[in-house]
């Protein structure tokens, strides 16, 4: 694999308007899950990506296994458990920028992941583990094996990519404050959106937030600052990269882990600091305008077509 990842994946279950979920009377059901969007975001591009979590042995359970197999992601280290079931949530959504979640994850098959349960060899073999804020937050068997994760990594040379993901409705503040920086710390990328960055250091600008991660040892910092781009720094160069403009806002969730798999594919691709921000924002601004997780994640033709200067997903023909 060019990137492992790791974490759960649930069934979302989405409205079929956009009214307070008292009112709504039918459902869409997706996959959806951080890591995962990611890894299918980079299998899109062409990339190798793997994915390991556990999940329960129910219809949900089969279904995601299915689903990120079938969008190319690898699931061979995946674990299914029948002490637990597969997690689900709802979305609310008011507006296009109005959305609410409700999780239904507690004590949930992933939560149940343990740290030997892990494939040293699996995060050793890839180029790049990406890790998130979300699994560390579900259990405390979840925070070993995130950091039994990212020291694999380290001792076989693998990069570390930490978008820190926060999620507020499973951590308490000082909890996530000493967790996070943590592993902020062992990265080579670290990747918060503006609040994050202002929670993880207390700093209130770009430039001094990335100073702060470098300072705490993290190799490079990439501050996300939505419809303006991203603020970039690895302690020889820094600078913005502007956001691409967006035609029409249909669904923002997902927009940060567009990013993710847009940077990643650039880092894999070998461009520089700059360029792999640039193109993480080309990937966000394209899945904004798609409702849904993994629906609007382009492939590589569709990314280069829009940083060459070419139209946007919304004004390809297919």
């Amino acid at each position: 694999m060019e990137v492992v990842t790791f974490g759960e994946t649930m069934v979302l279950l989405a409205p079929d308007r956009m009214v307070p979920l008292e009112y709504v009377n039918g459902f869409h059901k997706h996959v959806a899950g951080a890591e995962t969007n990611v890894a299918i975001g980079l299998a899109r591009m062409g990339h190798t990506a793997g994915w390991f979590s556990k999940l329960g042995n129910d219809p949900f359970g089969r279904y995601i296994r299915q689903f990120v197999r079938g969008h190319g992601v690898d699931v061979s280290e995946v674990r299914v458990t029948a002490e637990a079931p597969t997690g689900v949530f709802f979305k609310e959504q008011i507006s296009p920028d109005k959305i609410q979640v409700y999780y239904y994850r507690k004590q949930s098959a992933a939560s149940l992941m343990q740290e030997d349960e892990l494939s040293e060899a699996y995060v050793g073999g890839a180029r790049i583990l990406h890790v998130t804020g979300i699994t560390p937050a579900l259990s405390p068997e979840c925070r070993q094996l995130t950091f039994r994760a990212l020291e694999a990594a380290k001792k076989h040379g693998t990069a570390i990519v930490f978008d820190p993901n926060i999620r507020w409705k499973l951590w308490n503040r000082e909890e996530a404050y000493r967790v996070l920086n943590e592993i902020a710390a062992l990265a080579d990328y670290v990747l918060p959106g503006m609040e994050e960055g202002q929670f993880l250091t207390g700093c209130n600008e770009p430039a001094e937030i990335s100073e702060r991660l470098l300072k705490s040892g993290a190799g490079a910092a990439v501050i996300k600052l939505g419809a303006d781009g991203a603020y970039y720094s690895n302690g020889r160069i820094s600078g913005t990269e502007p956001g691409f403009p967006v035609k029409r806002l249909i669904d923002p969730m997902g927009a940060g882990d567009g990013f993710a798999a847009g940077f990643i594919s650039g880092l894999l691709q070998g461009e520089d600091l700059p360029s792999a921000v640039r193109r993480g924002n080309a990937v966000g601004s394209i899945v904004v305008g798609v409702s849904g997780d993994v629906e609007g994640l382009p492939a590589r033709h569709d990314v280069d077509l829009l940083l060459a200067g070419g139209a946007g997903m919304e004004d390809i023909i297919r």
